[in-house]
């Protein structure tokens, strides 16, 4: 690898080979005005690029990394699988191992199927409900990203939103019209059309916390409602909870908010930093996949030795220390009371929300709790307070539609020199704008 070259550099060379340069759209820093650090390598909670830069990284994988870059654990399992070798397109104990402890740690999934990434399972999981129900028709939420197969790119959050894209070319029309779309946190909505299609929907999925559209928790009785509604109307709900499974709880959102659904998408965590997903549930929905049953689900990388490795590890660790969960409740609470403080100090109007360890900052003096709100965000000054931070040595998500993520290893100093920074930052945005 060339040392000498600058970030900017690599970019300059990536867009040759690498449509946009990135390899994931919102990588491209196109929102903020930017162009991306390239990442050279990560210890404990910061990250280093390629000119030595150090940051403080409240990105982490976009969720993964709960304990961490390189945690000794983690590292210690991925090193132990790879001296047997790294794919076998075979079944291994760790698979059996790893099902056998999400189903142990998720009350409400008794079989789990692994598949390589969080938008297979959610593919597997709207396969599954159609073939169970024997219905048609989808129910997703305005704003919530669950992966980019064809059937759910309506409506969708993270990097669309990012990008100004409200939809995917390449979506047939015809496909698109299965999936229909309503209000986050809009119960209203929901049951009206339970009562406009009767009979046809076969499952409800939603982002149990959404954080595809900046962090948007549940309203009171939300979750509730929905598993009330699915269960009246003969539909299935399906929790994606590629983001916050095992990240605000060992048994995630479901376990936070006393609410069970009928199948559970996972990613992220489960792969302990390593391309891995799987979707969980009740027996009898998960019994119908290949070969006991009609709806077929394969892959080649399925299970794959390392990244079951990796995920093992890294629920293992969490499962016998769970105090992280109340280290992160406290330090993402402390760091989103600074931050509101230091706005109302400079006369910037801000809405925070977190859950858990997930955060976002959004730039309107409005409560947001779906995505018409999150909308009213000015990204203007999102831009500006991002390039500040940047260059403060703190490395938030490049997008006001993503949540910032803390993990087991951000230190007091770490969220103590972030809050600073973000004072800083909102300072610097008061006196542009008088």
């Amino acid at each position: 690898m060339n040392k000498s070259m600058l970030s900017s550099d690599w970019f300059d060379r990536a867009q040759n080979s690498i449509p946009g340069g990135v390899n994931s759209p919102v990588r491209a820093f196109r929102s903020v005005g930017q162009s991306p650090r390239f990442i050279a390598r990560g210890q404990g909670s910061h990250l280093w690029d390629e000119e030595g830069r150090e940051y403080i990284d409240l990105v982490g994988s976009w969720g993964p990394l709960i304990l961490g870059h390189a945690h000794p654990a983690v590292q210690e399992a991925i090193v132990k699988a790879a001296a047997s070798g790294w794919t076998f397109g075979a079944p291994t104990t760790g698979e059996v191992e790893l099902a056998e402890q999400i189903c142990r740690l998720v009350p409400s999934v008794e079989k789990v199927r692994l598949v390589s990434s969080g938008t297979e399972a959610v593919m597997t999981a709207i396969r599954l409900a159609r073939a169970f129900t024997g219905r048609d028709l989808i129910i997703k939420m305005d704003g919530c990203y669950h992966g980019h197969s064809d059937g759910l790119l309506v409506q969708a959050g993270s990097g669309l939103l990012t990008n100004g894209l409200p939809d995917s070319a390449g979506v047939p029309d015809a496909y698109a019209r299965l999936t229909l779309s309503c209000p986050y946190n809009d119960s209203a909505t929901l049951e009206a059309l339970f009562q406009q299609y009767p009979g046809q929907i076969a499952a409800v999925i939603v982002e149990p916390v959404a954080a595809n559209m900046g962090v948007v928790p549940p309203l009171p009785g939300y979750l509730a409602t929905l598993r009330s509604l699915t269960q009246a109307n003969g539909a299935l709900l399906v929790f994606d909870e590629v983001i916050t499974g095992f990240r605000l709880a060992l048994g995630g959102a479901q376990q936070v908010f006393s609410v069970q659904p009928d199948l559970t998408t996972f990613g992220k965590i489960i792969g302990g930093g390593l391309p891995m997903g799987a979707v969980g549930g009740k027996r009898a929905i998960m019994d119908q996949l290949a070969p006991l049953g009609p709806v077929y689900q394969a892959g080649t990388l399925s299970g794959n030795p390392l990244a079951v490795a990796a995920g093992g590890a890294t629920l293992t660790v969490l499962e016998q220390n769970p105090d992280i969960y109340l280290h992160l409740e406290q330090q993402a609470s402390w760091l989103s009371e600074q931050i509101r403080s230091a706005a109302v100090q400079n006369s910037i109007s801000v809405t925070v929300n977190r859950c858990g360890s997930l955060l976002s900052l959004f730039f309107c003096p409005d409560p947001v709790h779906n995505l018409v709100q999150a909308k009213t965000s000015r990204t203007d000054q999102f831009s500006r307070f991002f390039a500040s931070m940047l260059k403060q040595g703190i490395y938030l998500p490049p997008s006001n539609f993503e949540a910032w993520f803390l993990s087991a290893l951000h230190r007091e100093e770490d969220i103590t020199r972030t809050a600073v920074a973000c004072a800083t930052s909102l300072q610097e945005l008061s006196s542009r704008e008088v």
